[in-house]
């Protein structure tokens, strides 16, 4: 990194971690010029979507524990 980063980098880091996130994010919507405007509204659409479903019984849910454990497993046995 040029030194001019590196200068930049350092004082950022010495911000507050809210001040820290709200860059954050910021800077990673910046790079995302062809965002669908709708995303959000669709993204908050399918989580009150799966909810509903967890909540109704129609979804099953498993402990995170057993989760990690199968995805742990699966990922050893694709090496």
């Amino acid at each position: 990194m040029t030194s001019d980063l590196e200068r930049l980098k350092s004082e950022l880091m010495a911000l507050p971690p809210k001040s820290r996130a709200l860059l954050a994010h910021t800077l990673i919507e910046s790079l995302d010029e062809d965002a669908d405007p709708d995303a959000e509204a669709l993204w908050v659409e399918e989580i009150r979507r799966r909810d509903r479903e967890i909540r109704t019984g129609v979804a099953k849910t498993k402990p995170a524990d057993q989760v990690l454990r199968e995805v742990r497993d699966g990922l050893r046995c694709s090496k």
